[in-house]
């Protein structure tokens, strides 16, 4: 993996422990092991469990936030309530891992934490829309902040409790949502239903996959353990592997310069050979020389010594010629 391919597969991994086991019950080692890397890496790339969870809880009240934003930009103020509610329910029924990280470790009404930070956000939004209602209707906008974190929250805190049981629909919650905060206990409707702008909205929006139940979301980490220690045993199957090639190319390196050796050693006795045995053809031919200096020199010796004999006789040669004829 390049580092920006690790660095999001370890969020990945870290939101889904921190959705289910909390902040206090994710430890390094556990986003670690189940990233199949060691904990350095975590360190690496985060600076400890506190980066990651900073950068997931961040991404989410981003995402969040986002939706709720721009369902607020709608013309009228009902269909900006629908709308919110809708984006709220969406956004917990589409992203439940990060809806959990972002209320299991700071309830909405506890007014602290990451969670209320993001209400505070949208109320701030909700606000600035609420003001413009009150004075258009003659209301004190003094009082927009106050009705804004109360509209919300209700939103905010509906949210919670749909999130576990998931009934009604999203669309019927958030149209029953609307009913109080738009009509109030004495004018409730008692069948509401979204305006058409909104429910066409929803309407477009793609199909989800049924959610997990507990057992399956079990079965999963310990498909994911399974396929941890699965690939771990491939990693030292692997690492054996390349230890036992290493060993075998070191000893193929090993003869090889032993026979390079053993051939060196072949060739500088096959040369002092050679050496040896042109020395030898030499002394021959030297010795072979020398005979024949010897022989060119006693014949020479003879022939002179001829030649000096029958000068010195002259008539004896004749005498010879003379008794053969």
């Amino acid at each position: 993996m390049s580092g920006k391919e690790r660095r999001e597969q370890l969020i990945q991994i870290s939101r889904t422990l921190f959705a289910e086991k909390g902040f206090d019950g994710t430890s390094v080692e556990e986003i670690a092991a189940t990233a199949n890397v060691s904990k350095p890496v975590v360190y690496e790339h985060f600076g400890g469990k506190e980066g990651v969870y900073a950068v997931v809880v961040d991404r989410e009240m981003q995402k969040l936030l986002a939706m709720v934003t721009e369902a607020l930009s709608a013309s009228h103020s009902l269909i900006k309530l629908e709308r919110a509610a809708l984006a709220l329910l969406a956004y917990v029924e589409e992203n439940s891992e990060g809806f959990r990280i972002l209320v299991r470790d700071s309830h909405a009404a506890s007014g602290t934490g990451t969670f209320a930070s993001l209400i505070n956000d949208i109320a701030s939004q909700v606000e600035d829309v609420m003001v413009d209602e009150f004075v258009g209707r003659g209301y004190d906008p003094k009082l927009a902040p106050m009705y804004a974190q109360m509209l919300v929250g209700m939103v905010a805190l509906t949210g919670q409790w749909w999130l576990d049981v998931r009934r009604p629909p999203r669309e019927e919650v958030a149209a029953h949502l609307v009913n109080l905060a738009w009509n109030g206990l004495v004018g409730l409707d008692p069948r509401p239903r979204l305006t058409a702008s909104s429910r066409g909205m929803e309407q477009r929006r793609a199909p989800l996959p049924p959610r997990p139940t507990d057992k399956e979301l079990r079965e999963m980490g310990k498909a994911r353990e399974r396929e941890a220690k699965e690939q771990e045993k491939v990693r030292e199957r692997e690492a054996k592997e390349q230890e036992k090639l290493a060993r075998d190319q070191e000893k193929a390196r090993l003869r090889e310069q032993r026979d390079l050796e053993k051939a060196r050693e072949r060739e500088i006795r096959e040369q002092a050979r050679l050496l040896k045995e042109q020395e030898r053809i030499r002394e021959r031919e030297l010795k072979e020389q020398e005979k024949i200096r010897v022989r060119e020199a006693k014949a020479a010796e003879r022939e002179a010594a001829r030649q000096t004999g029958d000068t010195d006789r002259p008539g004896e040669g004749r005498e010879k010629i003379e008794s053969s004829e």
